[in-house]
């Protein structure tokens, strides 16, 4: 049985999940949790502190045994809004990669939003069809519109239970005039994302995370409810009222709180307090699901191709390659035969190249969007190519792989990989054979999409022990220019895979 884990490096606590997978479904092995407080120090000071880096650490620790103990397969470690944050961050992953031997991926506030709208609606039935998803962690707060599990918009508020508290509630309990600061900052907060989230009329919210689960609790027992997940508007209203004037213990002892929850619950209703009533909303479903099962619901959709799932990944993370495209006035009708000739080459010279499967995906990828840098401005517009597609939004592609991708689109000029480049520096040692390789593949694919005035009819690829044969057949207005391109990249072709390049045309 694959067996997956997914870890959650959160600014209020760390979270374990791993899964394996029977029949081509998910079925939870092991969970388990640790509230680290990792956020507290750096919305105060901008670092963690290494207090909170040290109980990270032995929480991580004790996850590395279980994920041992299971014969996990394939791991992911994320860390949200605190790492983001953080100005000394890389030291926190260089001692978990030291602790752990695993590599810490840093994600976006979106990132985060899209993979939790993943893993709640592979889950929760009721959140298939049209929803908003809420999920108010310690440090941000994701808010989504999911329209049959496609998002429609998203944004990402620096909204967490964590931050605001140290912010903005110095006493406790908490004095009026910072409460209303606290209420004003959120209102301001929320006008910026209803701008941007528009009005749907949407009634059906499912809330994630501790803070919606602890306010779900209270209600639910207040009222003697037989469903425990439910949270009307008015109950949080009034809740949040009646926390905002107890103290520390007093919240601790409320049922479904607690005392770890009982220090920042006081910010977090607020937060849904105010969202529930500026949109309108009736109240909110509380959902177990959360960025961990989204994180596990990728990797299932990455390795099980004949799954929904599947398919739904890949058609998502196409758009947003296209949504990139559009943004930065790409023509995808020209650039599509590029992408096609590039796969094309890629198929038929995996005996030449011998990259990994996953290169395909951003191989194609950076022939759909090697000419973005033009946007900025044509001289030198490879560079510019590089740094849009390495600091865009792709859903689907992690931080490493849109390196990676990136790194593909830039060496398209004059210039060639380097090790000591810049551009390379974000992209592991021992992915920089593969992307070189993989290089060479886009630049022939660019070589034979010269001129719209060209027509390239198709082309025949034959791989022979010492040299690579590519046959050109023309259309009606020839492909001189293309043959004379192709043949352009022949030396750089022996020089990478130690084979001639031999060009025709027919």
């Amino acid at each position: 049985m694959t067996t997956y884990a997914a870890i959650d490096i959160g600014s209020n606590s760390c979270r374990l999940k791993i899964a394996g997978v029977q029949k081509h479904k998910l079925h939870t092995l092991h969970e388990d949790r640790e509230v680290t407080r990792l956020g507290e120090s750096v919305f105060e000071t901008g670092i963690v502190s290494p207090e909170a880096m040290a109980n990270t650490i032995r929480a991580l620790r004790r996850f590395h045994k279980a994920v041992q103990a299971h014969a996990v397969d394939r791991i992911r470690v994320v860390a949200t809004s605190a790492m983001r944050d953080a100005r000394n961050q890389g030291a926190f992953v260089s001692w978990v990669r030291s602790a752990t031997g695993w590599k810490v991926e840093i994600i976006s506030g979106l990132e985060e939003g899209r993979l939790i709208q993943m893993g709640v609606t592979a889950n929760e039935t009721g959140a298939r069809g049209k929803c908003l998803l809420v999920d108010l962690g310690g440090g941000s707060c994701e808010i989504t519109h999911s329209d049959h599990g496609h998002i429609r918009e998203m944004v990402s508020l620096p909204l967490g239970a964590v931050r605001l508290t140290r912010e903005f509630l110095r006493h406790d309990p908490p004095l009026p005039q910072e409460v209303a600061r606290m209420q004003q900052f959120i209102q301001r907060e929320l006008r910026r994302g209803e701008r941007k989230l528009g009005s749907h009329g949407l009634r059906t919210v499912y809330a994630t995370s501790g803070t919606a689960a602890a306010l779900s609790a209270a209600l639910s027992i207040k009222k003697k409810c037989v469903s425990a997940n439910m949270a009307p508007a008015s109950g949080v209203h009034s809740l949040a009222d009646k926390l905002t004037r107890m103290a520390d213990l007093q919240r601790a002892s409320v049922p479904g709180i607690g005392p770890r929850r009982s220090e920042i619950i006081i910010a977090g209703a607020h937060v849904y307090s105010a969202l529930l009533e500026r949109l309108h909303l009736p109240g909110f479903r509380y959902s177990p699901m959360g960025l961990r099962d989204g994180i596990l619901a990728l990797m299932l959709a990455e390795s099980e191709q004949r799954t929904t799932a599947h398919q739904r990944f890949e058609q998502e993370r196409w758009a947003s390659v296209l949504e990139l495209c559009k943004h930065y006035g790409v023509d995808a009708k020209r650039a599509e035969p590029v992408r096609a000739t590039a796969a094309q080459f890629f198929y038929d010279l995996q005996r030449v190249h011998t990259l990994p499967k996953a290169y395909r995906t951003w191989l194609e990828a950076a022939a759909m969007m090697y000419e973005t840098g033009k946007f900025m401005n044509y001289q030198g517009h490879h560079r510019h190519t590089q740094y849009i597609i390495a600091n865009s939004e792709l859903y689907g592609f992690t931080p490493e792989q849109r390196t990676i991708t990136a790194a593909i689109a830039r060496y398209l000029g004059k210039s060639r990989p380097n090790p000591n480049d810049r551009e390379l520096r974000g992209v592991p040692v021992q992915e920089h054979l593969h992307v070189q390789r993989a290089v060479v593949l886009l630049r022939l694919a660019t070589a034979l999409h010269q001129d719209r005035a060209s027509d390239v009819q198709s082309i025949r690829i034959r791989v022979q022990p010492k040299q690579v044969r590519v046959r050109i057949t023309p259309g009606r207005t020839g492909a001189e220019l293309e043959f004379w391109s192709l043949r352009k990249e022949a030396a750089y072709f022996r020089e990478v895979f130690g084979r001639e390049l031999a060009v025709e045309l027919v």
